[in-house]
């Protein structure tokens, strides 16, 4: 009799574990759970409910939406900038008082006299400027990013006041191009809202679809692996704070817009609300991940957060005490989700 032989075993099934049963697909509830940015959504949609339930007669109406987004644009465009300063493992504590002086610098009477072009053409040139000397410092001057930063938080703080004698310089009536980006509307939207977005298209273009993204992730996740890929680190960092400090340019032309001013005490703690929108919306503070989508979602959290508490009459200082918290809850989140993904 010819001797039995075992069943062939499939080499495949082997290989993978001796043929067990494939893993069960995962659960509509896990991959709802795996939607980008789905948390974020959830906390406005539950602002939203608060804000209809606490106050539906003035929460609901479309001069208050208005009002949340013109808010949110001038620190949103900040908040853009700061965004790729994180991801590629920096900090930009000047932001807001770039935003002063490039407001009070374009609107001195020198500059005013040669038109609303000059002026925006000087806060953008301000900003940037100041940017580039960030970069220079930490880059090239081998210093701390919240070192650098913050001097030129103070000094660019003090020369405004210098520059202002610490007054409030007005827009001259001449100059009512600049004053139109607020009072003119598209759709019932003011033009300021429009530059919003497309600074926001642009930075998450930029950011997702180019070279210079990829490079701002890699510096920030590991600079020196990014040394040895071939990317000039140093230039690149000089190129992000750069970058930060155009946004604040653009920013102090929208104040300058709103207000129909610029001052010395524009943009006062903005670079503590745009970091904490940043860090809301996923971003790490040690670099290497992060997205603009997140960022002005956190951002939106924050300014809807404001707009609860005014409309409900409620102390500034809890107002306070509220974003202090969430910014905590979510640094926690943050750590907890690095080490369940270690």
């Amino acid at each position: 009799m010819s001797e039995s032989r075992p069943p062939a075993v499939d080499e495949k099934a082997r290989a993978t574990g001796q043929g067990r049963a494939p893993a069960a697909p995962p659960s509509p509830l896990t991959r709802l759970g795996e939607v980008p940015h789905l948390g974020l959504v959830v906390a406005l949609v539950l602002l939203a409910v608060v804000g209809l339930v606490t106050v539906p007669d003035s929460f609901a109406t479309a001069s208050n939406m208005v009002g949340i987004l013109s808010l949110a644009a001038t620190i949103g465009v900040i908040t853009v900038g700061m965004t790729f300063v994180i991801i590629g493992g920096g900090i930009d504590l000047s932001v807001g008082a770039l935003m002063a002086l490039a407001s009070v610098w374009a609107t001195t009477l020198a500059t005013q006299a040669y038109g609303p072009f000059v002026m925006i053409l000087c806060a953008v040139l301000v900003g940037t400027g100041a940017g580039v000397v960030n970069g220079l410092l930490i880059s090239y001057g081998r210093m701390v990013p919240f070192i650098a930063t913050l001097a030129m938080l103070v000094a660019a703080r003090g020369l405004a006041q210098r520059m202002s004698d610490r007054r409030t310089q007005l827009v001259a009536q001449g100059n009512d191009a600049i004053v139109e980006l607020s009072t003119t509307r598209v759709l019932g939207i003011p033009l300021l809202v429009y530059i919003f977005a497309l600074v926001v298209v642009l930075g998450w273009v930029l950011l997702n679809r180019t070279t210079f993204g990829r490079r701002t992730y890699a510096v920030g996740g590991n600079p020196e692996a990014a040394r040895l890929a071939g990317i000039d680190v140093r230039r690149h960092t000089v190129a992000l704070y750069a970058l930060s400090g155009l946004c604040c340019g653009i920013a102090a032309v929208l104040i300058m817009a709103r207000t129909t001013t610029g001052s010395s005490t524009h943009g006062d703690l903005y670079e503590l609300d745009a970091i904490a929108a940043v860090i809301i919306g996923g971003t790490l503070l040690t670099g290497g991940r992060g997205s603009i989508v997140g960022s002005i979602l956190g951002l939106l959290i924050f300014t809807v957060i404001t707009n609860l508490f005014i409309l409900n009459g409620l102390n500034t200082s809890d107002q306070l005490v509220a974003k202090g918290l969430i910014i905590v809850v979510a640094v926690l989140l943050q750590r907890r989700s690095l080490r369940t993904a270690t």
